[in-house]
């Protein structure tokens, strides 16, 4: 058996998330589907991150093992083939015999992207969440910076997650403005889109998407740092704010 490390990007926005289910096409249903067309019996597929439904990955990575001899690159175009357009396997190569693309990541980063303009564009609808107005991206980073570092993120999880340990590591968290969209049907200044981007070891289930969330709320002027810091301390799902929806959120690259 040979082990393989896959880089994927797809559009997330017609799938029950990357994680298989029951009921629903998932990313990695459809992955391990091509290939077990190709290896001639089922084949296993690991994902670095188990995004939810409607978020995108620009570089998700996978690790599995098959039995017969391939060229990666060959992979990739039998791979592909077999895929619908909205999944893509960017690169293949043959990793060490453990690789675990879950287990052995050290930095995950997602990036979120905020939409602004009088009107929303429906050609960004699938990729951003338009919040109208424009957001104050310096106080919504002066919030972030006290969510980075080693924390108890508890407050920032979904409701009824029962992972073990909601303790957490958040390297950077960085708020910036972009040049204008050439989506956007808004043709005024306020139409550039506010990015969020953090970097960390791990993140519970809907966390980035809560912190993004709690983040627009500071933008709005509806609360500060002093709020967000609080909320991090209590602990209370109820004190953090909103879940921002999945379509604005991308996994952009993990680090191992």
């Amino acid at each position: 058996m040979r082990t393989l490390k896959l880089t994927i990007a797809y559009d997330g926005a017609a799938y029950v998330g990357w994680q298989r289910q029951s009921k629903g096409s998932s990313i990695q249903g459809c992955l391990e589907a091509a290939l077990a067309e190709i290896e001639g019996e089922a084949v296993a597929v690991v994902g670095a991150g188990r995004t939810d439904a409607g978020v995108h990955a620009l570089a998700q990575v996978a690790s599995l093992q098959l039995r017969h001899e391939i060229v990666p690159d060959a992979l990739v175009r039998a791979v592909n083939a077999k895929l619908s357009p909205d999944i893509r396997v960017v690169a293949a190569e043959v990793g060490p015999d453990l690789f675990h693309a879950r287990f052995d990541a050290t930095v995950k980063t997602y990036r979120y992207r905020l939409l602004h303009g009088a009107v929303s564009s429906p050609f960004d609808r699938r990729y951003g969440w338009h919040v109208g107005e424009p957001l104050d991206a310096e106080r919504m980073a002066d919030a972030g910076r006290v969510l980075v570092g080693e924390h108890d993120f508890a407050a920032f999880q979904a409701t009824g997650s029962s992972t073990r340990s909601t303790v957490r590591t958040l390297f950077d968290l960085a708020v910036s403005r972009v040049p204008r969209d050439p989506w956007s049907v808004d043709g005024g200044p306020g139409a550039s889109p506010t990015i969020i981007e953090v970097r960390g070891s791990g993140f519970l289930r809907h966390m980035v998407r809560i912190i993004v969330g709690t983040l627009v709320e500071v933008g709005r002027g509806r609360r500060d740092h002093v709020a967000v810091e609080h909320a991090l301390r209590s602990r209370d799902r109820s004190l953090a704010g909103q879940t921002a929806p999945p379509h604005g959120l991308f996994l952009m690259r993990v680090d191992y």
